[in-house]
């Protein structure tokens, strides 16, 4: 690592991806926490933060709301990975564009989603909000499919 502030995240950066490389870590894999990477490399969370974007850029790790920072699976890799919430409100499109959510039929709520996805209830909440365009919502009663 370089002794100066400047550049810190390059050394971070290259011990954290000799590490995942070397297979310290497997696919799935979480990587420690933002706090216990600055504790271990004694920097700021901001350069931590760098080092950890430029290896999600590079696509060596996934960030999962509700999950942390996860290694990639090698085929994973190579593709850019698509926000949670974008994959979940893509399959709910393709459910009411097929008609298997057919118009008036409810959605699955945020809890429903948080449930059956895994995710943060933030993460179900722009999921459900990405689909504004082919659901409405009903106050105490939940999302529904709109009439075409």
């Amino acid at each position: 690592m370089q002794s100066t502030a400047w550049g810190a995240y390059k050394g971070i950066r290259e011990a954290l991806r000799a590490r995942l490389v070397g297979g310290e870590f497997q696919p799935g894999d979480a990587l420690p926490s933002e706090a216990a990477l600055v504790a271990e490399y004694g920097v700021a969370r901001n350069t931590v933060r760098r080092a950890l974007d430029q290896l999600a850029e590079e696509g060596l790790i996934t960030t999962q709301p509700g999950r942390g920072r996860l290694v990639s699976a090698p085929n994973q890799q190579s593709q850019p990975a698509q926000p949670q919430y974008q994959r979940i409100a893509a399959e709910l499109r393709a459910q009411i564009e097929s008609g298997e959510l057919a118009a008036g039929a409810k959605l699955p709520s945020e809890s429903g989603l948080v449930a059956l996805y895994g995710v943060a209830r933030g993460t179900a909440r722009q999921a459900l909000a990405a689909l504004q365009d082919l659901t409405v919502s009903v106050q105490g009663k939940g999302r529904f499919v709109k009439p075409r």
